[in-house]
């Protein structure tokens, strides 16, 4: 397991490396940078900005200097200073407090959604699965498919419409408007609790109908083993049996899975967070790639591939301790 644990965080180093210098490679690939986004957006205005202007802008935020220049400027401040560079458009504001400033929220949120589609999917799908052909497994399974084929936004947007049409206010945001730049305490944690049902239900849907087709198809490929029905013919109690052995085995793709918690807690659902108006780190990163802010977007895909290296690696040690056969795999390659 040593040898297994260094060889991965080798590779790992060697990926996060590609991946860095491959994002801020494709960053710089469309025509022209941030100064000429100014400039057209100046131009959009009837404004005018000289050509002393932009190259002042150019040097001021580096984009006069060479791709390497720039990508070995940006690298070498983040891994000896941990600074990420500064945002173009948001008046030079270092990145990590503007990554930072929305961390909090998009992890609460993604939590809050992770939380209730554990507790809602996991015995859905072990009761779906025990009483196979039911009423109740034919209502997960119709549940299933629907939450995952209907568009997460499209229901955002029926949601929203409804709150205009029947309450006469809009779901959409976090906070209510008193309570959108105050600092936090009790009335604010509580207008956050109020608004946040919303959002998690529509995130959570489809989490949680892809978890019960996932936990009832593992289940019903355990249920029915030599092991179970030998168990079975021992006289163990159902429930005991169940819990022991078909459960515990079904539950090995769930922990194959937990690496992709980590990125997802930060990244949040982008496209809801634009539909509703959320202050999460997803319309950030989206404004960053419309304002080819290189350093924003790049600081970004460089967090999420660290926490994706990181999750996949959490997720292969979990899961060798999980499952003995995986784990002697291990020690034995």
């Amino acid at each position: 397991m040593l040898s297994f644990l260094l060889r991965r965080l080798l590779w790992m180093a060697v990926t996060l490396w590609a991946v860095s210098l491959a994002s801020f490679f494709i960053i710089s690939l469309p025509p022209g940078d941030y100064v000429s986004t100014l400039q057209a957006e100046a131009e959009s205005r009837g404004e005018l900005m000289s050509t002393a202007q932009l190259t002042a802008l150019r040097e001021r935020y580096g984009l006069d200097q060479p791709f390497l220049a720039q990508y070995g400027k940006w690298i070498s401040h983040i891994l000896l200073h941990g600074d990420f560079g500064q945002a173009f458009a948001w008046n030079s504001r270092p990145v990590s407090d503007l990554i930072w400033d929305r961390v909090g929220l998009s992890f609460f949120l993604s939590v809050s959604t992770l939380l209730l589609v554990w507790a809602v999917a996991f015995p859905i799908g072990i009761l779906s699965a025990v009483r196979q052909y039911s009423p109740g497994d034919y209502l997960a399974t119709f549940f299933g498919f629907f939450g995952m084929a209907v568009p997460e936004f499209l229901l955002a947007l029926v949601l929203m419409w409804a709150g205009m049409r029947w309450f006469g206010q809009s779901p959409g945001g976090l906070f209510s408007p008193e309570y959108q730049d105050a600092a936090w305490n009790l009335g604010r944690l509580l207008d956050l609790a109020g608004h946040l049902w919303l959002p998690v239900l529509i995130i959570g849907l489809s989490g949680t109908a892809g978890l019960i087709r996932i936990t009832r198809a593992n289940l019903l490929d355990e249920l029915y083993k030599p092991y179970v029905v030998a168990a079975r013919a021992r006289g163990m109690p159902e429930w005991k049996l169940l819990v022991k052995y078909p459960v515990r085995m079904s539950l090995s793709p769930f922990f194959s899975t937990v690496g992709w918690l980590l990125p997802g807690l930060i990244s949040g659902e982008t496209i809801i967070s634009i539909v509703m108006s959320l202050p999460t780190t997803g319309p950030l990163l989206l404004s960053g790639v419309e304002n080819q802010d290189m350093y924003l977007v790049g600081s970004f895909v460089l967090i999420l591939s660290t926490l994706t290296v990181i999750g996949t690696l959490v997720s292969d040690l979990v899961l060798a301790w999980w499952d003995p056969r995986i784990r002697h795999r291990y020690e034995g390659g």
